[in-house]
């Protein structure tokens, strides 16, 4: 099976298509994005397609984690999960290189008709739009870190410290940027919303 299979019959396109580089998106098993990434770039070089496969790109946004006592650390957020970005010059060769690295699944595209026989056909890879791809990369270039918790609505928590030290709750609100949360206890036999830091509490299981 070749990308030849896949392309439109109107040689006119296929010459256009070859033509001019787009970003597609490539699905990958889960959790092997820079695996995929790492070794599409080495399998650019080694057979020679540096000239067609000329990007590959995982979009991510910083994020700030806080933890349950309240210390915090950076990391990257992949908008796409399970996705890579590869812009390329489509063409049987390029096409070959991208679909038979390792732990890719297939290019996001519309799945064509086999001609003969039964079965499921070939998926006709499909460049994103200018719009989308401006989007996507305008989402994850020089945003400001969204800040995320281990703590949500509904949450059921422990009070380790303070003056309602060992009174039990449920979370309904948090407030990551300022590293508390609002949580019903109950107090003489009344829910009571109290606000408290997130290393005053322990979620419960």
């Amino acid at each position: 099976m070749s990308f030849a299979e896949d392309i439109p019959e109107d040689k006119e396109q296929k010459k256009q298509e070859r033509g001019k580089p787009g970003w597609y998106a490539v699905q990958v098993a889960s959790g092997c994005e820079k695996r995929v990434k790492t070794n599409l770039e080495q399998r650019v070089h080694t057979l020679d397609v540096a000239d067609r496969v000329l990007q590959v790109q995982i979009p991510q946004i910083p994020i700030v984690k806080i933890r349950k006592d309240g210390s915090r650390y950076t990391s990257d957020e992949k908008v796409f999960p399970g996705y890579v970005l590869v812009q390329m010059i489509m063409d049987d060769e390029a096409w070959q290189v991208v679909k038979n690295t390792p732990n890719v699944i297939n290019f996001v595209g519309a799945e064509q008709k086999r001609r003969y026989g039964r079965g499921r056909g070939h998926v006709k890879p499909m460049p994103l739009s200018m719009t989308e791809v401006e989007r996507i990369f305008k989402q994850a270039e020089g945003q400001e870190p969204v800040v995320k918790v281990d703590m949500e609505v509904g949450d059921k928590i422990m009070v380790l410290s303070g003056p309602f030290k060992d009174f039990e709750g449920e979370v309904i609100e948090v407030s990551p940027e300022r590293s508390k949360l609002k949580a019903l206890l109950s107090i003489f036999g009344r829910d009571t919303p109290v606000e408290l830091e997130f290393n005053q509490i322990e979620k419960q299981s």
